[in-house]
């Protein structure tokens, strides 16, 4: 079986995608006062899963006027291997996430780390690599349009 469509980065969400919203500040902070400016921000996710592959989560903070402030899509797949008779985990992460400024411009990053362990779990024995450049305008466009439908499932 296939990896889901989804389960790549920027790749549209499924129909039964659930948005969970909350507060960024803590129930505390609110009910305490102490919240400062982040007293009305919301956090809206959607976390994805599929055990054999791997998982999703789109992460969209919100200001107190229900302005877009920041966004990220994130996923990652773990998977064990079998080179030359010995089992190894290699983990793969890839990102896109930033700040969205009052012009509609994004100050993000795109991330890609590889992490490669051996079967002898030996910290010597594990690799890491990571990348990261600024995201391309198409990658914005397609963040911006899965933001815009979460927005629109959230209501």
């Amino acid at each position: 079986m296939p990896a889901p469509s989804w389960l790549s980065l920027l790749s549209p969400l499924p129909d039964n995608a659930a948005v969970e919203k909350k507060s960024v500040a803590s129930a505390d902070q609110l009910a305490s006062q102490t919240a400062g400016p982040i007293a009305g921000w919301q956090s809206l996710t959607v976390h994805l899963s599929e055990p054999a592959y791997g998982l999703r989560h789109v992460l969209v903070t919100l200001d107190e006027h229900g302005d877009l402030l920041a966004g990220s899509d994130h996923v990652m797949f773990v998977r064990a291997t079998t080179p030359d008779g010995l089992v190894a985990t290699l983990t793969d992460h890839e990102s896109i996430g930033g700040r969205f400024e009052k012009d509609g411009s994004f100050r993000g990053t795109h991330w890609k780390t590889t992490l490669a362990s051996s079967a002898d779990d030996e910290e010597s024995s594990t690799t890491r690599r990571a990348e990261h450049r600024p995201p391309t305008g198409p990658e914005t466009a397609a963040l911006r349009h899965i933001i815009d439908d979460l927005l629109k499932r959230r209501r």
